[in-house]
């Protein structure tokens, strides 16, 4: 059994746009898993926290149907 394709798409997304979307769903077509990293990055004085930014790719993310099951969004800091 060939070992799962899984792909890491790491951003701000303060906030996340229809072109991160766009680039979501068409990565989670091609993969067996994309995990979509939210940054903390406070040097870029993001306008919404952390938690409002991994819950707006969330409910993004859910919306996408035909992938949705394929998309893990966390957050990082390194």
């Amino acid at each position: 059994m060939p070992e799962p394709l899984i792909g890491i798409y790491p951003g701000t997304f303060d906030p996340i746009t229809n072109g991160h979307a766009d680039v979501i769903q068409r990565a989670a077509r091609m993969l067996d898993k994309l995990v979509v990293g939210v940054a903390i990055n406070a040097g870029k004085g993001p306008l919404f926290s952390l938690e409002e930014r991994l819950e707006m790719v969330r409910v993004e993310t859910a919306e996408m149907k035909d992938v949705a099951d394929r998309i893990v969004v966390q957050g990082f800091d390194n």
